[in-house]
């Protein structure tokens, strides 16, 4: 596989010019070029945040947010018995409250802006640090397709993204301030903040930019992906009901937790396979070859600009029966391990995998259990075909809205069939 057997040669990033300037110029761990910074970010991040030991430390934070969602969700059928609920709205709030905590300490209800001279509501920040930076690195540049003449200006596109990043900046930058008068007061929260002032070898923009990075990575991705599957799993009601029964028969009389992962291999599968047809990266970020190399045969010259299609790969017949059906199916032969997280490339391969993917997968599986575990899904009419997308990962673009109905309960306090 190019990404592994390749990594030498083709490890570096190609960005456009609106992601040159939202990322600081490559000053987070997803866009450096490997090298030395991009170890030691990469290692911060895991050591901090991301990796199998900080996930422990997490692990309430992780289940107070699911717990916080599935009330939601009670209380909307409860309020509201015959309207769909939007899944979205609750989930994308405690994403945000998760990747806040975990970046800053501590959840942020509203910060005063002092660059902007406001009072930003929580809302507020969501919008300028996560919903902006994703439609800026849409931004279309021609130049990016036309380097030689890089040097003609394209003020419109510059301006537009400038004022994306001049506002992410600064609420950042209040965001990371507050804590600071925090720490100064001798308060000790092992946070991801914490971990980079502690550690001293960063600029304060490259600081800026690794904290932004750790909350919008956060708050994107794992949304689309559970999304899409609780709209499959509301579209295949035999699929839904073979997962509640999996529940069953694994967790008894316990709710889903994440020690449960291992033993459900039909919710891997209904993991997996959304992955593999929604992969919320369809195109792996451009890297370019640094040095002359070989793909497939062919002779690469250094400077070529590589993109890797996972939709593509994921959809082609050669690899995949049906490709264009969504079959959980398919992962449960022998071929595959329950917990192999690269199996669709969803988040990369080699050393440039993807830091998050552990609690990703974490998070999507343990919610999509609980979803089916409390509640039966069913789509909103009109549903059924509603499968666009929109922003640099594959959102889809109307939230999923569906009618949930609460199984029915038994004496121990789960649902009975």
């Amino acid at each position: 596989m190019a990404m592994v057997t390749r990594f030498n040669s083709i490890s570096s990033r190609k960005l456009s010019n609106a992601l040159t300037l939202l990322t600081s110029n490559k000053s987070m761990v997803a866009t450096s070029d490997y090298g030395e910074f991009h170890k030691m970010v990469k290692r911060y991040i895991l050591t901090s945040v991301l990796g199998s030991n900080a996930q422990k430390r997490y692990r309430g934070l992780r289940d107070t947010m699911i717990k916080n969602i599935v009330n939601v969700l009670h209380s909307e059928i409860k309020n509201n018995p015959q309207n769909a609920v939007n899944l979205r709205e609750p989930f994308k709030a405690e994403l945000f409250r998760l990747s806040l905590t975990e970046a800053l300490g501590k959840d942020v209800e509203s910060v005063y802006v002092e660059e902007l001279g406001q009072e930003m509501s929580k809302k507020e920040i969501f919008n300028v640090l996560v919903m902006d930076p994703m439609m800026g690195a849409l931004e279309v540049d021609w130049r990016d397709f036309f380097p030689y003449l890089r040097w003609v200006p394209n003020r419109s596109m510059e301006m537009k993204v400038q004022r994306i990043v001049a506002r992410k900046t600064a609420v950042t930058r209040a965001l990371i301030n507050e804590q600071k008068k925090r720490i100064a007061l001798g308060e000790e929260i092992n946070c991801y903040l914490d971990f980079l002032l502690s550690e001293n070898t960063l600029t304060e923009e490259q600081l800026t930019t690794l904290i932004w990075e750790a909350i919008i990575e956060a708050s994107d991705t794992t949304l689309v992906t559970t999304e899409w599957a609780m709209y499959e799993l509301a579209r295949h009601p035999k699929c839904q009901d073979r997962l509640y029964h999996e529940i069953r028969e694994v967790c008894g009389s316990e709710m889903v937790m994440e020690e449960h992962l291992p033993q459900l291999p039909y919710l891997n599968a209904v993991f997996h396979e959304t992955l593999r047809k929604y992969s919320p990266a369809p195109i792996v970020p451009l890297r370019y070859a640094h040095e002359d190399t070989q793909l497939g045969g062919y002779d690469i010259p250094a400077g070529t600009p590589i993109a890797i299609n996972l939709y593509a790969c994921n959809m082609n017949q050669k690899d995949w029966d049906d490709p264009e059906e969504w079959k959980p199916e398919r992962f449960l032969s022998s071929n595959f391990e329950p917990m192999d997280l690269y199996k669709t490339m969803a988040f990369g391969a080699g050393k440039r995998v993807c830091a998050g993917s552990l609690q990703a997968m974490l998070i999507s599986c343990t919610a999509i259990g609980r979803f089916v575990q409390e509640f039966e899904w069913r789509l909103k009419e009109g549903e059924e075909d509603d499968i666009d997308t929109v922003q640099l990962t594959t959102h889809k673009l109307q939230p999923l809205h569906a009618y949930i109905t609460t199984r029915a309960m038994d004496h121990s306090g789960l649902q009975s069939s």
